[in-house]
Parts: structure tokens; sequence; C-alpha cells
């Protein structure tokens, strides 16, 4: 429902917390594909309603944003939600 608001699908978790590595200061990792027409200022609104909602750090991230080899693992690790 918080994802559809902002109009991003296809949630998937990858990083860190996924792996079982994250410290006291590591955030969640949130992969999303968002719907055409779609800025950054959506994404910006989903974290920080998953920041209110989790009561932690989050990033949320497109494929588009993130460099190669970043987003080459975030996909192989990446688990739906």
């Amino acid at each position: 429902m918080i994802a559809r608001k902002h109009g991003a699908g296809n949630v998937r978790v990858f990083g860190s917390v996924l792996r079982g590595e994250a410290g006291a200061a590591s955030d969640v990792d949130f992969l999303v594909d968002m719907e055409p027409g779609r800025n950054l200022l959506d994404r910006a609104g989903l974290l920080v309603d998953l920041e209110e909602l989790l009561g932690c750090g989050v990033d949320v991230a497109t494929q588009s944003s993130l460099r190669d080899r970043v987003r080459e693992r975030a996909l192989e690790e990446a688990v739906p939600l």
C-alpha cells in the first residue's frame, strides 16, 4: 500500500540486512520499480514513509540509480516482499 501510493512496485529487499551482516548504523535497502512519469520526489516520499513505518534508516533504489557492480549484486540477492 505504501509503495503503491508513491508509484512503486516490485519491491525487493537487498543488502547487509538481508545477508545478516547489518550493524547498528545499517539501513534497510529496498529496490523498486517506479511507474512511468514518477520522479525522485515520489521515491523520497516512499523513503520517508518506510523510515516512519520501520523506525530505522532506509534506502530506496531503482535499477538505474545503482552503479553497475552494486546493481548486479542487488539483482542477484534481492528478495521480493
